[in-house]
């Protein structure tokens, strides 16, 4: 027998993930209305979409600017994604400040793991953008929030550079 799902259970799942109707309806009917896996459900299909994506060309994008209220800190930040369509978007524009902001405020030295030279022993998730925990949701880190992103948008996005300035440094 079949679980009807309400369209209050679709409401909610879709308020906590962004995600459209149809994959909101789907998941929650693969979890049998359970929500809390439903989300989990949609992580899943956040990264197999970011995955297919990821090896498609970025070359469009915005640059983003972040001034810390104090004038003391800085950056500047491009994002890249595949059409000016998306990039032109309130949630790729959302997601380019929030990266700029998480640099300012973590003060990261690299984007990903593999730029670290082998040479230098640090914390990657100290020193790479993509894996530090995203300072407004924590439970995240910057690589998942760029992946459920890329799910939403349905274009590869990547970080193509970053600069952070600091006063008196």
């Amino acid at each position: 027998m079949s679980q009807v799902i309400s369209t209050e259970d679709i409401k909610e799942l879709r308020a906590r993930t962004s995600a459209g109707i149809s994959d909101c309806k789907d998941a929650l009917t693969k979890t049998q209305g359970d929500i809390d896996a439903a989300v989990e459900e949609l992580k899943k299909l956040g990264r197999i979409i970011a995955e297919k994506k990821g090896s498609r060309s970025a070359n469009e994008g915005i640059i983003e600017s972040y001034i810390h209220h104090s004038k003391h800190v800085g950056v500047l930040l491009e994002l890249n994604c595949e059409t000016d369509f998306v990039a032109r978007t309130d949630d790729f524009k959302q997601i380019a400040h929030d990266l700029a902001m998480q640099v300012a405020a973590m003060s990261p030295k690299f984007i990903n793991v593999e730029e670290i030279p082998e040479e230098e022993i640090v914390d990657p998730k100290q020193v790479c953008l993509m894996e530090q925990p995203f300072i407004k949701e924590t439970d995240k880190t910057v690589k998942e929030l760029i992946t459920e992103t890329i799910a939403k948008v349905g274009e590869n996005i990547r970080i193509g550079r970053f600069i952070r300035f600091e006063l008196g440094n």
